[in-house]
C-alpha cells in the first residue's frame, strides 16, 4: 500500500492552491474572464485585465466614464461580471463579454432617457452593445450612468 500521509497530501494540495493562483483567469465563452465573486475595485481591474484583445481597453474605458460620472461609485464581480451600483441603493450597470462585443446592462434602462437601444427580456433592463472599433458616445453614455445611478439599484 501506497503511504498516503497527510504531510504529504498538505504538501501537493498547497502546490495545487499556488499554481491556481499564479494562473491567468479561464476565459469562458465568448471570452467572458472568469473571476471569483468579490467587492471591490481589485476584481474588477483583475476582470478587465483578463478581457482578451480590444475588449480590455473597452473595459478600462467604461471603468473610467463610470468613475468619473459617479466618484462614490460601489464595484464589485459577480457572476463573472463587473457590477458599479450606489452604497445603500443596489447595482445600475454591469458589463459582460460576448464573442463580438460587450454588452452593458443598465438594470433600471427602460427609466433613462433617451432609452438604451437594447432589449432585453426582463422588462426594466435595456442594453447596450459594444463592437470591435465603435467609436463610444461618452456623453451619451455618461449621461445614462448618471441616470442610472439616481435610481433605485438592482438587489440580487
Amino acid at each position: 500500500m501506497a503511504d498516503k500521509s497527510p504531510k504529504k497530501s498538505a504538501k501537493v494540495a498547497k502546490k495545487a492552491d499556488a499554481k491556481r493562483d499564479t494562473a491567468e483567469p479561464v476565459l469562458l465563452a465568448g471570452g467572458n474572464p472568469q473571476i471569483a465573486k468579490a467587492d471591490g475595485d481589485a476584481p474588477v481591474q483583475a476582470y478587465i485585465a483578463a478581457m482578451p484583445g480590444w475588449k480590455q481597453d473597452v473595459g478600462r474605458r467604461l471603468d473610467a466614464l463610470i468613475v468619473r460620472t459617479v466618484p462614490n461609485v460601489h464595484k464589485a464581480v459577480k457572476w463573472n461580471t463587473p457590477f458599479y451600483g450606489v452604497e445603500g441603493q443596489g447595482w445600475f450597470l454591469g458589463f459582460h463579454c460576448i464573442t463580438k462585443y460587450i454588452k452593458v446592462a443598465f438594470f433600471r434602462g427602460t427609466s433613462l432617457r433617451p432609452v438604451p437601444p437594447g432589449e432585453s427580456k426582463q422588462k426594466e433592463v435595456r442594453y447596450l452593445h459594444i463592437h470591435e472599433g465603435e467609436q463610444i458616445n461618452e456623453e451619451l453614455v455618461a449621461n445614462w450612468i448618471r441616470q442610472a445611478s439616481e435610481l433605485p439599484g438592482w438587489v440580487p
